[in-house]
């Protein structure tokens, strides 16, 4: 019993420490003072040194690194090869919310501390963002392009999805950006984000006849779903497809083939969503954080990252790519470390009904 005890304690303060860890890092990353600090904080000198580490990580072509925590402290020596590093292009990419999140802090910090380097820096990225597009409307995941899958059109953690929303926002003169370009970049902004509703409708999978969802990333030339890395093989994304989805729904006055595509993508999110089933996190008895699924009538509807292009299987795969019918068949370290499920698709469910009625009959 002594045992049992002490063993369940042990668990209990790895769960605690685990969680007190994860929110440690969650409340101080850069994504997380991009989106929650208040206005007043952006006058702060906080906020001032922050926004210089953002100047000096940007590339002269306009975009940032990805996976940076623009908020860490910089030694002298640190700073120097980062300017030595603005006149190489490579690395700039729109990955992982990479260059969006610097533009909105430097428009947040603007608009408290009107400074011309954030202004200039703002336009730079937007400029960046406009050249970057291809001719047939979608985006690479790198630019300058990077040699391998990066070149696809990247739909993959709504990339695609988060330039164009950035876009609309500078076009529709919404104000959600203190920064305001000139006429003649506000109007290339329109002519990208209408070329980029083209590519979604084009590269919109056909099963059977019938228009589904969309793959992560799509080939830049044939627009047909395409592999990235070795565990993400050409597929329909229910997550992917979600963020497109809801992006279509924003727009005023829809096409009748932007309404066909919508009415398509939720007859398919209806038609592959998993229900009775949760996903959970769990410490087993050796501490291992691990993932399970367990059986809850009342769980939201989940749907699977990757399913197949033919049927709408789902399938899971380790970095060896091959396919597996369960996610308990791959090793532990892709099965706990990748999103498989999403319930990203319930968003686009709910917002639906509002949608059609309003749209349906215009």
């Amino acid at each position: 019993m002594k045992q049992f005890f002490k063993k369940t304690c042990t668990l209990l303060i790895i769960s605690f420490l685990f969680s007190n860890l994860q929110s440690q890092i969650l409340n101080h990353s850069w994504g997380k003072i991009v989106h929650t600090k208040d206005e007043a904080w952006f006058a702060t000198d906080e906020a001032k040194r922050i926004a210089d580490n953002v100047l000096l990580y940007q590339r002269n072509i306009g975009g940032w690194p990805k996976n940076i925590q623009m908020q860490d402290s910089l030694t002298e020596v640190e700073k120097q090869k980062l300017r030595e590093l603005k006149a190489v292009p490579e690395g700039a990419t729109t990955d992982n919310g990479a260059t969006i999140l610097e533009m909105t802090y430097l428009s947040k910090m603007y608009k408290q501390v009107p400074d011309e380097r954030y202004k200039k820096a703002f336009l730079l990225a937007l400029n960046y963002l406009l050249d970057a597009q291809y001719e047939n409307g979608g985006w690479p995941q790198y630019y300058p392009l990077h040699k391998g899958y990066y070149t696809h059109i990247t739909f993959n953690d709504n990339s695609m999805v988060n330039i164009m929303n950035v876009l609309s926002e500078i076009f529709n003169k919404t104000e959600y950006f203190s920064i305001v370009p000139d006429e003649n970049t506000i109007n290339r902004s329109k002519k990208a984000f209408n070329k980029g509703i083209e590519c979604i409708l084009k590269t919109q999978y056909i099963q059977n006849g019938v228009l589904t969802g969309w793959c992560a990333q799509h080939d830049e030339r044939t627009l047909l779903p395409a592999k990235a890395r070795s565990y993400e093989l050409p597929s329909l994304s229910g997550q992917e497809s979600a963020g497109i989805v809801l992006l279509l729904m924003s727009l005023d006055n829809p096409t009748p083939q932007v309404k066909n595509a919508i009415h398509s993508a939720v007859a398919w999110f209806e038609k592959t969503k998993i229900t009775g089933l949760r996903q959970e996190r769990y410490f087993t008895e050796t501490g291992v954080h691990e993932k399970r699924l367990v059986p809850d009538p009342l769980a939201p509807p989940l749907w699977a990252r990757f399913m197949e292009l033919e049927d709408n299987t789902p399938f899971f795969c380790d970095r060896d790519g091959i396919k597996k019918a369960t996610m308990f068949e791959i090793g532990r370290e892709r099965r706990n470390g990748y999103g498989w499920y999403s319930e990203q698709p319930q968003k686009v469910l709910e917002k639906y009904p509002a949608w059609k009625a309003k749209w349906d009959n215009n």
